[in-house]
């Protein structure tokens, strides 16, 4: 991997499913620009790839409601600060780049920018009790899931045990859980 740079800026357009972040550096290099599934570990993997990448790094989000909760908890529990850009001037900015088409890694470029070249943004404040509710649930979660696992693992154990027939003749195998 190449040497961190000294700062950057990275663009997140916020979506329900996914997020698109767009980093870039000091010289409006585009280094890394991912499309990232709205999932706890694949929101972590992301900002650890960014941070990977530059010694410092200013964030920006373009909502900051219950859509980016869990990225806005997340980057919080990192340490990571974090600026409201919004819609409006990303689609106000947005005309002064090349190319037509709207897509959500224009989106994030176009914020990446904006944060690069306006230091007047308002700073997106995430309330310390959240992100602990949040770390609460997300082991919560993880204690049901493992739970359920257990669960189908032993029911898969009995019927495949006392009504072998069964599971041979399903057309949908009883499968063990991951």
């Amino acid at each position: 991997m190449k040497e961190q740079v000294p700062l950057g800026w990275a663009g997140i357009d916020v979506g329900n499913g996914h997020h698109w972040i767009c980093f870039i550096d000091e010289a409006d290099t585009t280094v890394w620009s991912t499309k990232v599934i709205n999932d706890e570990a694949a929101i972590l993997d992301a900002v650890g790839g960014v941070l990977a990448r530059a010694e410092e790094v200013v964030w920006g989000v373009d909502v900051t409601g219950t859509m980016s909760g869990l990225l806005l908890a997340l980057l919080a529990a990192h340490g990571q600060r974090v600026r409201y850009v919004p819609g409006r001037t990303v689609n106000q900015m947005a005309s002064a780049y090349r190319g037509e088409a709207k897509t959500d890694a224009r989106d994030g470029y176009v914020m990446a920018e904006t944060l690069r070249h306006r230091g007047d943004l308002a700073e997106v404040e995430v309330a310390t009790s959240l992100v602990t509710e949040l770390r609460l649930l997300v082991t919560h979660r993880t204690g049901l899931v493992g739970d359920r696992v257990r669960m189908v693992n032993r029911l898969r154990d009995v019927l495949s045990g006392y009504f072998p027939a069964l599971e041979r003749s399903s057309t949908t195998p009883i499968a063990a859980a991951h």
